[in-house]
Parts: C-alpha cells; sequence; structure tokens
C-alpha cells in the first residue's frame, strides 16, 4: 500500500500548484481568454523545454492570461480574422508573464547576447508583466501554424519586421511569409494592439509608459 502514496501525493502537489497559479492570476482581475473566445487556440512555448532559453519557465500553467482590456481586443482580433479566413484562427504561445517568471527568463539570459531580448526585471518588466502583451501566431484549418519566415520566439534580424521586403528580396523569407505577417499585424492593429519592430509575434496593447501609470504589476 505505502508504495502508492508517493505518486499520489505527487499528483496532488500538482494540481494543488496549478490551480494556484491560474487562481492568483484570476484573483489580480486577469481573465483567462479561452473562457473569452474558445476558438482562440492556446499553446503556451514556455510550458515547455524547447523555447529559445531551454528551461521550462511554466511548469504549472497551460491557460493563457490577460487583462480584461487585452482579452476583449484579442477577442475582437480574432473576429477581424475570421472575416477573411473563417476557417483560421491566432494561436496565443505566451501572454500575462508573473515577475516571478520573468526573473527566471532573466537569469537564464543575462550576460548572454539574448539579453537584449528579455526585460530586465529591475527596470521594472514590460508589458507582459502587466498582462497586456502577447505573443501570437495564426494556425489554418488544421490547427497547423502558417509559414512567418522564423518561429516564434526567434532572436536575430530574421523576426524584425521593418526588414521583411529586404528578407523577401534576399531570399531569407518568402513573399507569402510576408504576407502572412502582414495579416496578423493587420488584424490585431485593427483590434487596438502595436506590434514590435524586432518581434513579428510581439503585440502591445498599451505603451510600457501608460501601463506602470494605471494598470497593476503581476508581481508573485
Amino acid at each position: 500500500m505505502k508504495r502508492f502514496l508517493l505518486p499520489i501525493v505527487m499528483l496532488l502537489s500538482q494540481n494543488v500548484s496549478a490551480v494556484d497559479t491560474a487562481s492568483r492570476l484570476a484573483e489580480m482581475g486577469l481573465v483567462d481568454i479561452a473562457k473569452m473566445d474558445s476558438t482562440i487556440v492556446v499553446d503556451l512555448m514556455y510550458a515547455r523545454a524547447d523555447n529559445f532559453t531551454g528551461v521550462l519557465l511554466y511548469d504549472d500553467l497551460r491557460q493563457a492570461y490577460l487583462h480584461p482590456k487585452a482579452a476583449r481586443a484579442l477577442v475582437k482580433a480574432q473576429e477581424e480574422l475570421h472575416k477573411s479566413h473563417p476557417q483560421w484562427n491566432l494561436l496565443v504561445k505566451d501572454a500575462s508573464r508573473p515577475m516571478s517568471v520573468q526573473r527566471k527568463m532573466y537569469r537564464v539570459v543575462q550576460g548572454t547576447s539574448k539579453a537584449r531580448y528579455v526585460s530586465n526585471p529591475r527596470n521594472g518588466g514590460g508589458l507582459h508583466n502587466y498582462g497586456l502583451a502577447v505573443d501570437i501566431t495564426i494556425a489554418d484549418e488544421n490547427g497547423k501554424e502558417l509559414p512567418m519566415g522564423t518561429p516564434v520566439d526567434h532572436l536575430g534580424p530574421e523576426a524584425n519586421i521593418d526588414r521583411e521586403t529586404s528578407l523577401v528580396t534576399r531570399g531569407i523569407i518568402t513573399e507569402q511569409e510576408r504576407q502572412n505577417r502582414l495579416l496578423l499585424r493587420r488584424v490585431m492593429k485593427a483590434a487596438g494592439f502595436t506590434p514590435l519592430r524586432t518581434e513579428w509575434w510581439h503585440f502591445n496593447l498599451v505603451s510600457r509608459a501608460t501601463a506602470r501609470t494605471h494598470y497593476k504589476l503581476i508581481d508573485f
């Protein structure tokens, strides 16, 4: 009988941990976007170790939470996408990010060339830490990510949105991949999001200054 005790305790511990993270986000007023629109696909890249850090950052979270304003804007972006491509869906790769995860992420890249891509927690973090940013792409009718020239979270000039014409000319990305990026930007901008120059997948709802003045930091 004793041999079953440890697995049961471990399972209960994992379940409690998962509920705890989600409930803490909910207690702060953040919302699970799947409850706002179940057609928006969620596949958190930091819930796996095959992200750019090589480390599992979300060990107990699979849902994507956003500030209610950002969540409503994302639903609007999904509606905008469905106007031209009814069978395609937005695919969220990262959303609200607690500062504890931001610190863990920064420790992994600190002192490396990747550090400039991660907001320093000592400087207050970034828009993900307010639930006002989302890393996102588009999935086709089969749930497969549209080709965008690079994977989400590719750190390099190939992900820059202001170099896309040159990237196509030089054969680094295809014209179709550029058009897919343009589609993503169009629907997100129509919903009120602003793209990030260096990352085709990253969108902010407000500026960092506005977030720090009017919104609450997700600091746990």
